[in-house]
């Protein structure tokens, strides 16, 4: 049975290359802490654990409130209502594309966040490579937000933040390779193809969730929520 940890864990693999594009510039200008191939690769792993520390705090939190939502007599609704969230953030702006403005919410926040990522690589130390990879976490990002809906699906706010740092480990391999070896580059046509099959991807998910959330007895698909139970863990 395809639980929540599962998906967390598909979640970050698939959505690697994503990362890679969107996060690959912040990866690769990661300040090295010394001269050896030990280091280099230390500094990698220590922004990106850092990177996951952000994600699992944000796992708490919507974990947290998962849980009380659940415990309220919500959990369908929620599965569902996340589900249709999803799939309204890709179908709203595709529909939409021609009438809503292109500038969005987030754009103070990526422009304070600009400002701290640029205070830290200015100055090479531990501390430093902590600071980049704690405030890449808060980057706005489409596939977070389907982690964090995972997350609140949890309900529970240990759960939530296991549920994003497995999300977080899932995205390190390619994040790995692009840091070490410097080589990879993605052409043009490859981040068009990507940008294609995030938003078929979220719908999946969405259409997942609202699968689960309608309690149809379906084997893997939507299985008795008496049987998925809110503390699932990962095999």
């Amino acid at each position: 049975m395809i639980n929540l940890f599962q998906i967390a864990c598909i979640t970050g693999l698939l959505g690697s290359l994503h990362c890679v594009g969107m996060c690959g510039p912040i990866a690769l200008a990661v300040p090295v802490l010394g001269t050896s191939n030990i280091s280099r690769v230390f500094s990698i792993l220590v922004y990106n654990f850092s990177r996951i520390t952000t994600y699992s705090l944000l796992g708490i939190i919507f974990g947290t409130l998962g849980k009380e939502l659940h415990l309220a007599g919500f959990q369908q609704a929620v599965s569902i209502t996340v589900g249709i969230i999803l799939i309204g953030s890709i179908l709203f702006p595709f529909l939409l594309k021609k009438q809503i403005s292109k500038v969005t919410p987030s754009l103070f926040l990526v422009n304070v966040l600009k400002e701290k990522f640029r205070f830290f690589l200015k100055r090479k130390s531990f501390y430093s490579v902590v600071g980049i990879g704690l405030i890449n976490g808060l980057l706005p990002c489409g596939l977070v937000y389907v982690a964090l809906a995972g997350a609140i699906n949890t309900g529970s706010p240990i759960n939530g933040a296991f549920y994003m740092a497995l999300f977080g480990m899932g995205t390190i391999p390619a994040m790995l390779a692009l840091s070490s070896f410097k080589t990879f580059s993605l052409t043009f046509k490859n981040q068009k193809m990507i940008r294609k099959i995030i938003p078929v991807f979220v719908v999946a998910m969405g259409i997942l969730f609202i699968l689960r959330g309608l309690d149809l007895g379906i084997p893997y698909i939507s299985p008795h929520l008496s049987q998925i139970g809110l503390h699932s863990h990962c095999h």
